[in-house]
């Protein structure tokens, strides 16, 4: 219960074992109707109620906490602009080697400083993804209006937009000055 809870109520294979749940144990539980079998090593409280972000916690306990969500999928959860991806955005490190479907894996090391933790899933910090998504193709219409839902809210400076994409590279760099000016017009 205690690490289901951590975890809007989902725990893994794993989890149960180091709790003194035998495979035979979790198929008696799941055959009992007191576990639901989300995926293979995945179970969910079925009582549970459900959250906003069930989906990221799933995607959390899929990559062994590995994952980050990032891009498009981390500016729909801090609600920033009007982004609503069809899959899910993660960043995993360069030697992830897991395939998923609904998920695009973005791969690469992500600096503590640009992470931080929501109820059982991290996510990249609204600096972290905007930068994000200035390095991808998101469109710089989409880009404005993160940056200034952003800016509105407090949570980036221009400068700190300006700092770290300079850090990302020159794509984002440029991508991030279009959209800055976008949002002064």
């Amino acid at each position: 219960m205690e690490v289901a809870a951590r975890q809007s109520g989902y725990f893994t294979a794993a989890q149960a074992l180091d709790l003194g749940y035998s495979y035979p144990a979790q198929r008696y539980h799941v055959a009992q109707g007191n576990w639901e079998r989300v995926e293979r090593g995945i179970f969910r409280l079925p009582a549970w109620p459900v959250a906003p972000h069930d989906d990221l916690v799933r995607w959390s306990l899929w990559s062994r906490g590995k994952a980050v969500v990032s891009h498009e999928s981390a500016l729909a959860v801090h609600e920033l602009g009007d982004v609503d991806p069809p899959r899910v955005h993660l960043t995993v490190p360069p030697t992830f080697r897991a395939r998923a479907r609904g998920a695009v894996l973005h791969r690469g090391e992500l600096p503590e400083s640009d992470v931080s933790w929501r109820e059982g899933f991290k996510i990249t910090t609204p600096l972290r993804s905007l930068v994000d998504v200035a390095a991808g193709e998101l469109e710089i219409d989409h880009l404005a209006r993160a940056i200034a839902d952003a800016l509105a809210r407090g949570l980036v400076t221009r400068r700190q937009l300006r700092g770290k994409a300079d850090e990302v590279g020159p794509k984002a760099g440029l991508r991030i000055e279009r959209a800055l000016l976008e949002v002064a017009s």
